[in-house]
């Protein structure tokens, strides 16, 4: 007897291909279509003559592997696994031995010491020594590249470590999923974002473990580059062009309809979503590709490299120029 295959045992663990098509054959339609029309419509900007080149890792959970060499290197988060300061201070040192001139690290919910909420009693009284590192906690650094370009250039990035609650009091940075943490707080003049969870349904999971309160944040920011993690089987790169076919799409992802193998019928505003998303999938094309204009998008990153399935760093590490 054949058996049907199994939801994941975890949501942070990604469905079979199978189960996906049983269960929700539609959704699968939709997202390979979509990620089609990113894939043909090329680079989200315009390549600079002089690019700075941004390496980016997240979810290292005490690991260490090689790293590319780079003008940027960020860290989204999960240094660690249990979070203590001693942990965390030994990636500290990691990063600091690396050769590049700029390096930004955030805080994911395992590095339990950097949220006081989290903080172990028996770690309140030590301290860690960031080096050169910059430490982005809702915060900001401007990076200046002399080097690159006539006047050279600069960088405005910003980070924050919050994430929709996924586990108990030790991990840092929670909030109630459906609590809005993120409207109104990263700065209009953000060149690249860095964050832990991802936008929701951007480098996510089907479930859509992504936070859709930041997905709206970066709607209205619209950084150069996002970087995140968290989200280990959602790791890779992912164009955004911020138009009405993007907006469909991530409509669709979160429609009730695309479960409908099993019965069910689909509204009008599902068909209206699909249209829109073909239509802006086609505009786009004919906007690059046949009138020559070019891109004024976002490079995200889902930059862990904690493969889910062995629980080891094994993902190629990430990088984007800018």
């Amino acid at each position: 007897m054949i058996s049907l295959p199994k939801a994941p045992a975890s949501p942070f663990n990604p469905p079979s291909i199978l189960y996906q098509l049983l269960t929700s054959p539609l959704a699968v339609l939709i997202r390979a279509l979509y990620h089609t029309f990113l894939l043909l419509r090329g680079p989200p900007y315009p390549c600079n003559s002089n690019p700075i080149r941004i390496v980016c890792i997240s979810d290292t959970h005490t690991q260490k592997l090689p790293i590319p060499p780079g003008d940027v290197l960020i860290h989204a988060g999960d240094l660690t696994n249990a979070g203590t300061s001693s942990e965390i201070q030994v990636q500290i040192d990691w990063l600091n031995s690396l050769p590049h001139k700029h390096k930004i690290a955030i805080a994911g919910n395992h590095d339990s010491y950097l949220d006081p909420r989290s903080r172990a009693s028996s770690d309140v009284k030590n301290t860690l020594d960031w080096g050169t590192i910059h430490y982005l906690q809702h915060s900001s650094t401007r990076l200046k590249f002399p080097a690159h370009g006539d006047i050279g250039r600069v960088l405005n990035i910003y980070g924050a470590p919050q994430i929709p609650a996924c586990g108990g009091k030790e991990f840092a940075f929670q909030y109630q999923r459906d609590e809005d943490a993120w409207t109104g707080t990263i700065p209009l003049d953000t060149d690249v974002l860095v964050t832990h969870t991802p936008p929701r349904w951007h480098l996510d999971l089907p479930a859509g473990l992504g936070c859709r309160f930041l997905l709206n944040e970066v709607w209205r920011v619209k950084p150069r580059v996002h970087v995140f993690g968290h989200v280990h089987a959602g790791r890779g790169k992912e164009n955004a062009f911020w138009d009405e076919g993007q907006k469909a799409y991530e409509r669709l992802c979160g429609r009730k309809e695309r479960w409908v193998l099993w019965g069910g019928s689909l509204g009008a505003g599902w068909w209206l979503d699909v249209l829109r998303l073909l239509v802006y999938g086609f505009l786009g094309l004919l906007w690059t590709k046949v009138w020559g204009a070019e891109e004024d998008g976002t490079a995200m990153i889902n930059a862990a490299l904690m493969d889910w399935r062995t629980g080891k760093v094994g993902h190629e590490v990430q990088v984007v120029d800018i």
